[in-house]
């Protein structure tokens, strides 16, 4: 696979600027951010890219890209939809979210459409208790209180979205 873009390393040497020279290392999950929004998920040889530009060991990396949820160690869809399924989002739903995407989508948790367009995953707390049940599109934008009509025209939308730019 190719190296990241100069524009990736452009974002990535931004990240690093924010520390001291010596601890340029804390810009990891930065840059594993920025890896995965170019490439869509992080392989084996962008963790060792990465380790190799911040001076890291590439078990170090692999440790941060596997703590945290928001890093795709395999291919997902153009779209992932991560629904927070704690107790809060729970109690106002969150059940039938899941159930209803897994019925449009015609995919199980952890799965990814066979169009390779959305992956859906359940969350853990996605901070917006009070707009449950919630969902986390591409670990960028929340999607509030979504109901069976809130989450048909939000893939409505996408699906038109995708057919635009492939014209």
């Amino acid at each position: 696979m190719s190296k990241l873009s100069v524009e990736s390393y452009e974002k990535i040497n931004a990240a690093i600027a924010k520390y001291p020279p010596e601890h340029k290392q804390s810009a990891v999950m930065a840059a594993l951010a920025i890896a995965q929004d170019e490439r869509g998920w992080l392989s084996s040889e962008t963790l060792q890219e990465i380790a190799d530009y911040l001076d890291m060991s590439p078990v170090a990396v692999y440790e941060v890209a596997t703590f945290y949820a928001m890093y795709h160690l395999k291919p997902v869809g153009r779209y992932v939809l991560t629904v927070c399924t704690n107790l809060s989002c729970a109690l106002q739903g969150a059940n039938k979210t899941v159930a209803h995407l897994k019925k449009v989508l015609n995919i199980d948790l952890g799965e990814t459409t066979e169009d390779g367009m959305f992956t859906l995953l359940a969350g853990e707390c996605l901070g917006a208790c009070g707009e449950g049940p919630v969902l986390l599109r591409n670990n960028k934008k929340m999607c509030g209180n979504m109901t069976p009509d809130a989450i048909d025209a939000m893939i409505a939308e996408l699906r038109q979205a995708e057919k635009r730019e492939t014209l």
